[in-house]
């Protein structure tokens, strides 16, 4: 699917002033809105943006501030670590 943005000249310039590759930038802010919203998965940013790696992805991610991580997650790595730690102190 093709998707095409009309935009007022000014704009469009102002927005070019900030970001080079215009087109790039509105499709990573609409990658990074749908995988905020959950409507998009990490292996699908892969596939729109064309990152080779998940690392790749990572990355993105990482520099725009989009995590995916929950206090539920948190708490499970948290208590991962208790119990790795518990294992150590018995050797």
């Amino acid at each position: 699917m093709q998707i095409t943005l009309e935009l007022p000249e000014d704009i469009a310039q102002g927005l070019e002033s900030k970001w080079t590759d215009l087109p790039r930038a509105a499709l990573e802010s609409l990658a990074l809105e749908a995988y905020r919203s959950r409507a998009l998965t990490a292996a699908q940013i892969r596939r729109l943006l064309g990152f080779e790696t998940r690392m790749q992805v990572d990355v993105f991610l990482k520099q725009h501030e989009a995590y995916d991580f929950t206090a539920e997650d948190f708490e499970q790595d948290r208590e991962t670590l208790r119990q790795l730690r518990a294992k150590e102190a018995q050797r």
